[in-house]
């Protein structure tokens, strides 16, 4: 993690400081910055599209792993970062620089000349900078928030789009029922570019799937939709169906029955395009391969892993709305069948623009303890404030009686496991308090 006062994170902060509001989505402002650097947006590599509000980041890594086993080199864009800013942005399949990133940010920040504009949107200008300036294959690129007014949907001609799973989330902006937010994600989609849409949960398919079919009929383009164009069977392999034909991969290597899904969707995409020839060998490898850290992420380094007393064990997952915690019970009520007398303890923090109880509600049946912890707000990007450990514990105890609070997750996990035998702590309900693990 790089301190607050290295020279990146010292024009970061600088950055931040061009515009009040932490987002505010809005393209005018975005295009005018890119119309003075020259649209490096219309210079990068082919462009596949991502927007959801679960399981971006997965699918994109499912895709960057069977990309680069297949030799191509790869751009990718993701957001939040969990401990440096340089994971928002990989160059050719490494890691950008400080040194590259300041450079890139001093001249996207001189060219700027001060006018307002948020951070999400000048550090997007220089993402883009920077992928139309190193050669690569393609550019995986995941929308911030929403689709149709984020500061990536600036791509004209993209390869591919890609939504994955809708759910409620971020409704502040972008709406409170199912198809309004559904029709925010749809904003990615481009006349005669074909739309992958990823599994739905199965309480939100019939009325996402026909708010996108509409989007897609106004965009005039096509969609490759999960259940009726392709499906994938979870098991002890992937098996998955897809233009008639089936195929059988190995298992993903990220956990949880929804990777199966993720995976899905990203092999659906590759499969959709022809810009990239994809050896069956090479799916395979990928989906082998992907990693993505912070979700359902078994812990063995760091302070807090380090100081568990022999045979617990950390999880960390991101988990923070409903279909997150409803994906992530089929994986903790799997730990339970396997494993019946082993204690699970859930160790939490979220930001005050979540539900806590609609969030933990579907892990609470196989659940021994609820601990809640704060932790400071990360320097770019929060989409609100954080609960304290006291004010979430109370938002917890009309589902969850006995939860305790705690002044950090150091603490929090040090008196679970006092009290308890040896067990598996779950960490979850934000990806921001990831940093608090190292």
């Amino acid at each position: 993690m790089t301190s607050v006062d290295a020279p990146l994170d010292r024009i970061l902060k600088s950055l931040q400081e061009l515009y009040p509001e932490k987002i505010d989505l809005s393209l005018d402002r975005l295009f005018r910055l890119l119309d003075k650097l020259g649209n490096p947006q219309d210079k990068t590599p082919p462009v596949i599209h991502v927007a959801g509000t679960n399981g971006k980041g997965s699918t994109i890594a499912y895709m960057r792993a069977i990309t680069e086993v297949a030799g191509y080199k790869c751009h990718v864009y993701t957001s939040p970062h969990l401990l440096r800013f340089n994971e928002r942005i990989r160059l050719a399949g490494h890691l950008a620089s400080d040194e590259f990133l300041i450079d890139i940010l001093q001249e996207v920040k001189a060219v700027n000349k001060g006018a307002a504009i948020s951070f999400f949107e000048v550090t997007t200008a220089a993402a883009f900078v920077a992928f139309s300036r190193v050669p690569a294959d393609v550019l995986l690129l995941e929308v911030g928030m929403g689709g149709l007014r984020d500061a990536t949907n600036v791509v004209r001609d993209p390869l591919l789009t890609v939504i994955t799973t809708i759910s409620y989330d971020h409704c502040d902006w972008l709406g409170r029922t199912l198809p309004e937010i559904a029709i925010q994600k749809a904003g990615i989609m481009r006349m005669d570019v074909p739309c992958v849409v990823g599994c739905q949960m199965p309480w939100a398919r019939e009325e996402v799937v026909p708010a996108l079919q509409g989007c897609a009929t106004r965009a005039r383009t096509s969609l490759i939709l999960c259940g009726r164009d392709w499906s994938v069977t979870p098991g002890e392999s992937l098996r998955m169906d897809f233009q008639g034909r089936r195929y059988r991969y190995p298992a993903p290597n990220l956990l949880g029955v929804h990777q199966f899904w993720n995976a899905g969707a990203a092999i659906t995409a590759l499969k959709s395009q022809s810009h990239l020839n994809i050896s069956e060998e090479a799916f395979a490898g990928g989906v082998q391969k992907a990693e993505w850290p912070g979700r359902l992420e078994h812990i063995v380094r760091g302070r807090v892993a380090e100081a568990l007393p022999a045979g617990w064990e950390l999880w960390y997952d991101g988990a923070h709305n409903d279909s997150c915690g409803e994906v992530l019970a089929h994986q903790v009520a799997a730990w339970s069948r396997a494993e019946p007398d082993r204690p699970l303890h859930v160790v939490t923090a979220m930001l005050r623009s979540k539900d806590p109880a609609v969030c933990l509600g579907p892990l609470l049946p196989y659940v021994n303890s609820v601990s809640t912890f704060s932790f400071v707000n990360g320097p770019y990007d929060q989409t609100g404030p954080v609960f304290s450990a006291d004010d979430l514990a109370a938002s917890l105890r009309p589902v969850c009686a006995g939860v305790k609070s705690y002044h950090s997750l150091e603490a929090a996990v040090a008196a679970v496991a006092e009290r308890s035998s040896a067990g598996r702590v779950l960490v979850t309900g934000t990806l921001y308090a990831y940093k608090e693990l190292v």
